[in-house]
């Protein structure tokens, strides 16, 4: 007789790891809200003017990126800690959300570190001069949110992996049997 703690549900996971994955899910939630909140709320005004992420339509991105990212990962964190039988569906719905959402994510931070980076180097070849010197609060703060959006990415590259390994680990490939009946013919030498 197994202990407690050893008792499988009928999914054939350990409960325990069933927790585990849906706080894993919850963290990049909560990165998500943090990294929203921030740049929410970044808005400076000086001598020179007033700036604000919504001056810049990739801040507005990445504000919108966390969001669903924040969304995504709340929901899903609800459908693991629900004990129910993965089915081959679940499985590749959760994958091909997992990567989409991986690859927002990243491409919103990425995006935005290339605007930051600008914001405190300028360009010369197309006369933009740095800005963060007289919106330094700003950029800080828009530095703190990108930094964040990557950690967020970090974490969904992790999920991304688990609901790839659930995925092609569990189920077969979709033509199975190679031996020439019905599936791809395969020349052997």
């Amino acid at each position: 007789m197994r202990s407690p703690q050893g008792l499988e549900d009928e999914n054939g996971s350990n409960s325990s790891m069933q927790r585990a994955e849906t706080m894993l899910r919850l963290l990049p939630m909560a990165l998500c809200v943090v990294a929203l909140v921030i740049m929410l709320k970044n808005s400076q005004t000086n001598d020179f003017g007033s700036l604000s992420y919504s001056d810049l339509g990739i801040f507005r991105y990445l504000v919108h990126a966390n969001g669903i990212g924040a969304a995504y990962s709340l929901l899903s964190a609800i459908v693991v800690a629900v004990p129910r039988p993965t089915t081959m569906p679940k499985a590749w719905t959760f994958f091909l959300l997992e990567q989409i959402l991986t690859y927002v994510i990243l491409a919103a931070g990425a995006a935005s570190t290339e605007v930051v980076y600008l914001a405190y180097k300028g360009d010369t070849a197309v006369t933009w001069s740095e800005t963060c010197g007289s919106f330094g609060g700003f950029c800080r703060k828009a530095t703190e949110s990108v930094a964040i959006t990557f950690i967020v990415g970090l974490c969904y590259v992790g999920i991304s992996r688990i609901s790839s390994y659930r995925l092609f680990s569990k189920y077969d490939a979709p033509i199975g049997d190679y031996k020439n009946k019905g599936g791809i013919e395969i020349a052997t030498y």
